[in-house]
C-alpha cells in the first residue's frame, strides 16, 4: 500500500445543518453510484485516495471549499448514505471522527464476517496506517479522524486527518492499497498541509540509518519512510478569489450552461427543460464523476455548484441542490434498467466544457460574477448557517461571461 496524497486545511469549527447533511449523503450517493456503475469499485477507492479529488468532491457538495471540515462532514455523509446500500454497492466506510474512530476494528471483525475478507489484514492495514500517521510521521498533528473504506474484492483506502491546534490546520492523509508496497517505506499517496519546518519522519528512505539503529535497540521491524505524492495546501481566507479557480475551465462551464443553452448541443436532448443555473452545478458534478485526474488542482471552482454553507462563494442554492440530485437520481435509476440516454447527457456536458476551454479567455468579472450569485440566490432558497438569503435591493438579470 502508500500513502496516496496529503493536505494541509485551515482548522476550522462549526457544524452542518440537517438541511445541508441530508443533500450531501443523497448527492454524495447519486455520484458514487455512477462512478460505480461506469468505471467500477476500484475507480471509487482510487478517487477518494486523491486528496484534489476529495477536496473537490466536498466543495460540489457544499461544504466550505477550504476547510478542515470537509473531511469529517463528506466521510460522514458518505458512510450513511452507502452502508445501507454496502452489500448491492460492493463498497463500505468504517470508521469516523472521535470516538468513531476507535470502532474501526470491530467494524472491520462485522464486515470479515459478513463478505469473508480477510478481517485480520484489514485490521493491520488500519492501526499501522493510523500509527505512521500519528507516530512514525512526527509532524505535529494528531489524529482525530480515521475513516477505512473497502470495496468486497479487499481493495481499500484510508482517509485519515490529524490537528495541531498551535498552529489551528488539519493535515489529512490518504492511504491506497492498489499503491503500497510496505507500510513504512513511503506509503501515502498524498498528504495535504501547509509546510510548518522540519518534522521527524522515520519513513523516509533518508532514515534508514536511525531505523536500523532503532531496530537494534527494541528488536522490531524498521521504520522505512512514506513519500508525499500529492500535497494539496489550501490558504486560510474563507472568500473564493479569482487566484483559486481556473477561470479557463469555470468559464468554459458557464458558457455551456448559460451562454450556448442545451438546445444548441444534440448530445444534451436528454436535458432539455433543464434550466441554465442547474445546469451549471450539472456540469461540475459531470467533472467530478468524469474528469481525469489533473481537472482537480483547483478544488473552490467545483464550488460554484452549489456555493458553501458558510456563505463563500455564495449561498447554498438549495432548490438548485435538490434539482441536481433528482436528475442525477434519475440517471442512476434509468441506467439500471437499460437507459443511460440522461447518463451519457450528464456526462456530455463535461465534455463540452472540457472541449470548450481552448478558446477561452478569461476577463476580469469573477468578482462581479460571485457578486451576482449572491445577489440571485433567494431565487433559488439560497441557505448558509447564518440563514436564509434575502433579496439585494437592485437584483441583476444578466448572467456575467468570463470569456
Amino acid at each position: 500500500m502508500k500513502r496516496s496524497g496529503s493536505a494541509d486545511l485551515p482548522l476550522h469549527y462549526g457544524y452542518v445543518p440537517k438541511w445541508l447533511a441530508e443533500r450531501m449523503a443523497s448527492l454524495g450517493l447519486a455520484i458514487t453510484e455512477t462512478i460505480l456503475a461506469d468505471y467500477g469499485k476500484e475507480e471509487v477507492l482510487r478517487r477518494l485516495a486523491d486528496p484534489f479529488w476529495f477536496q473537490s468532491l466536498g466543495a460540489v457538495m457544499g461544504m466550505d471549499w477550504h476547510s478542515s471540515g470537509i473531511t469529517t462532514s463528506v466521510m460522514g455523509a458518505l458512510k450513511r448514505a452507502i452502508n445501507p446500500h454496502g452489500a448491492s454497492l460492493g463498497i463500505y466506510i468504517c470508521g469516523g471522527k472521535g470516538k468513531f474512530s476507535t470502532e474501526t476494528p470491530a467494524e472491520l471483525a462485522r464486515l470479515a464476517e459478513s463478505t469473508g475478507l480477510d478481517g485480520h489484514e484489514l485490521v493491520h492495514a488500519s492501526k499501522l496506517s493510523a500509527k505512521v500517521d500519528n507516530t512514525a510521521v512526527q509532524d505535529g498533528f494528531q489524529l482525530y479522524t480515521h475513516n477505512f473504506i473497502v470495496s468486497d474484492t479487499g481493495q481499500w483506502t484510508v482517509v485519515q486527518q490529524g490537528m495541531n491546534p498551535g498552529s489551528k490546520t488539519a493535515r489529512r492523509y490518504h492511504w491506497h492499497s492498489a499503491n503500497v508496497q510496505s507500510f513504512v517505506e513511503e506509503p501515502h499517496t498524498g498528504v495535504c498541509g501547509i509546510s510548518q519546518g522540519d518534522i521527524l519522519n522515520l519513513t523516509a528512505n533518508e532514515a534508514g540509518t536511525t531505523r536500523q539503529g532503532i531496530l537494534q535497540i527494541t528488536g522490531e521491524d524498521p521504520m522505512q519512510m512514506v513519500r508525499d505524492f500529492q500535497r494539496l495546501i489550501m490558504p486560510n481566507h474563507h472568500e473564493v478569489h479569482a487566484k483559486d479557480v481556473d477561470l479557463k475551465r469555470l468559464g468554459s462551464v458557464l458558457w455551456v450552461a448559460h451562454d450556448r443553452g442545451i438546445n444548441n448541443f444534440e448530445e444534451l436532448l436528454a436535458l432539455q427543460g433543464v434550466g441554465p443555473r442547474t445546469l451549471q452545478s450539472l456540469t461540475l458534478v459531470s467533472e467530478v464523476i468524469h474528469g481525469t485526474p489533473s481537472r482537480f488542482r483547483d478544488p473552490a471552482r467545483f464550488s460554484f455548484a452549489h456555493g458553501g454553507k458558510d456563505g463563500h462563494p455564495f449561498p447554498v442554492p438549495v432548490n438548485v441542490y435538490d434539482e441536481t440530485i433528482s436528475i442525477l437520481q434519475t440517471a442512476v435509476q434509468k441506467a439500471k434498467i437499460g437507459n443511460s440516454d440522461k447518463a451519457e447527457a450528464i456526462q456530455k456536458l463535461h465534455e463540452i466544457a472540457a472541449r470548450a476551454e481552448k478558446d477561452f479567455v478569461p476577463n476580469d468579472n469573477f468578482d462581479a460574477l460571485v457578486q451576482q450569485e449572491r445577489d440571485e440566490s433567494w431565487k433559488y432558497s439560497g441557505n448558509t448557517v447564518f440563514g436564509e438569503a434575502k433579496p439585494p435591493q437592485k437584483p441583476k438579470s444578466d448572467q456575467l461571461s468570463l470569456f
